[in-house]
């Protein structure tokens, strides 16, 4: 699913209404019905709640007095209030006329605010995707007053005072909406940290603008959802063997950190992989025999951590860091690996470390590796802190291009940046996976699914983060999200991939 840029969503809008030969107002109303549908499954009875709307003088005013007008005829009674404008939008002095008188319609006195009651609801409809500097004035008192009410606040399209795709003041005023309802496509804005504490829960209703336009147009961000990842699993041929689905290495664990060895191995199993070995420090041994018996373990000849890097002949795909430690011997390793490897790499945790420590390795990355770092991990890679969340997908894509790499940068909608820049947001997920051990489980199946030929290293990345988050959404719903611990992932990777893997066609 394509992120649209602000200007390129007006775009979009302009092409619907040439593609259909509709006006701009028809295409309003056909967003203020998919509001208030999405509104009317949600409300209680006509009478039980106060309803205000609060619009601005442009296009998203407009917005909110059609839905004015289709709660009033839903048997709802919405107060409107309205920003003074000298010169207010074509559509809104339109949606204006067509407001019912029985609907109270008032201008906003900065002087004189409406009271409004806790349990009230509030639609906010003052600016949409079209402001391009902070609120002043009116409208930041406004703005001010509506989140110190205390009432449930839901924003149409976007909350008002909060930029679509670009960065903005910290002390901007910005609507701290509970619900964001928007149209068509998501918004950057919502995916960001940073903007959590205004968009709230956010929904997408479609609106049917023009498919081709949004199909042409280019775009270098996209929202990874079920309808994108669904299918692009093949199905296992009848002669499959172990063979088909490759023979990965897994270099990792250290003393006291053998587990996450464990999870990494035990992932990379559910995800599919042919083979298995593990090369462990000699006492993690016992413990990766027991733990997972259908891997293969190489003992280091080290006790506690690796030293030595094994013939890298047999492998389709390799895996290095859950739980290795930062010794120097183990350095020299990644080193090794980097000069010789020759085949597809995913990199997580302390090989990470390693990489950010020493940045004269960074050069030495094979094209097409697979990086997944926390937020910590990417600021040591990078070298610098970002000074927002909008920085710091610049600083990814940057790092993917430098390095032709594929970067995960892992967390609520977890970021892929591909080697030309263009980023992913992953979906899936929730914060119950916020806890020790998920990232090697990501690891594992990553690795898996980079040793299937079958795949192209951007599927198998996106696969990946798709069905890790979804066995964590699968996981928290029998265990809640403050009980999920990384091993619960591993159990739904299997009938995860299962459900995204494609179907052949039937007679």
């Amino acid at each position: 699913m394509k992120i649209l840029t602000a200007a390129q969503t007006r775009q979009a809008d302009a092409a619907t209404l040439q593609a259909e030969g509709i006006t701009s107002a028809e295409l309003m109303e056909r967003a203020a019905t998919a509001f208030c549908e999405w509104l009317l499954n949600r409300l209680p009875l006509p009478g039980q709640r106060p309803i205000y709307i609060f619009c601005g003088p442009g296009n998203n005013g407009g917005d909110g007095l059609a839905v004015a007008r289709q709660l009033h005829e839903a048997g709802y009674q919405p107060q409107v209030w309205g920003l003074p404008a000298a010169r207010p939008s074509a559509d809104f002095t339109l949606n204006r006329r067509r407001l019912p008188t029985e609907v109270p319609y008032q201008e906003v006195d900065a002087k004189k605010l409406p009271p409004l009651p806790a349990h009230a609801l509030v639609i906010d409809a003052l600016f949409g995707t079209g402001l391009s500097r902070p609120l002043t004035g009116a409208a930041a008192t406004l703005v001010q007053h509506l989140n110190q009410s205390g009432a449930a606040i839901v924003a149409v399209d976007l909350p008002s005072g909060l930029f679509a795709d670009a960065p903005q003041s910290p002390d901007s005023p910005v609507v701290r909406a509970h619900h964001t309802v928007s149209f068509e496509l998501p918004k950057l804005a919502f995916l960001l940290p940073q903007n959590a504490e205004f968009v709230g829960e956010w929904e997408v209703l479609p609106i049917h603008l023009d498919s081709a336009f949004i199909h042409n147009t280019s775009v270098d961000n996209y929202f990874v959802d079920d309808n994108v990842i669904r299918g692009r699993l093949p199905a296992r041929s009848k002669f499959s063997h172990k063979g088909t689905f490759g023979h990965v290495l897994l270099l990792a664990g250290s003393r006291g950190k053998i587990g996450a060895s464990v999870l990494a191995a035990r992932a990379c199993l559910r995800g599919g992989v042919g083979l298995l070995t593990v090369r462990i420090p000699a006492v993690g041994y016992h413990i990766m025999q027991t733990s997972a018996p259908e891997a293969m373990t190489l003992a280091d000849p080290a006790t506690d951590f690796v030293t030595e890097l094994p013939d890298l002949k047999p492998y389709a795909a390799i895996g290095i860091g859950p739980g290795l430690g930062q010794e120097h011997a183990t350095c020299e390793v990644l080193r090794q690996l980097l000069r010789k490897a020759n085949v597809p790499l995913v990199l997580d945790a302390d090989a990470l470390n390693l990489l950010g420590a020493n940045p004269g390795l960074l050069p030495l990355l094979p094209r097409e590796s697979l990086l997944t770092p926390h937020p910590k991990e990417f600021e040591r890679l990078v070298g610098k802190p970002a000074r927002d969340d909008y920085h710091r997908l610049e600083q990814l894509r940057t790092f993917a291009r430098e390095y032709k790499c594929y970067c995960v940068l892992k967390g609520a909608y977890t970021t892929l940046a591909a080697p030309d820049g263009t980023l992913y947001f992953n979906s899936t997920g929730n914060p119950g996976m916020a806890t020790g051990g998920s990232g090697d489980v990501l690891t594992g199946l990553l690795l898996a699914l980079r040793a299937d030929k079958r795949l192209s290293p951007l599927d198998a990345a996106l696969l990946g983060l798709y069905a890790h988050g979804r066995a964590g959404d699968r996981a928290a719903q029998q265990t809640g999200e403050a009980g999920l611990v990384a091993g619960d992932l591993v159990r739904f990777i299997g009938p995860v991939l299962q459900e995204l893997t494609a179907t052949p066609p039937r007679l």
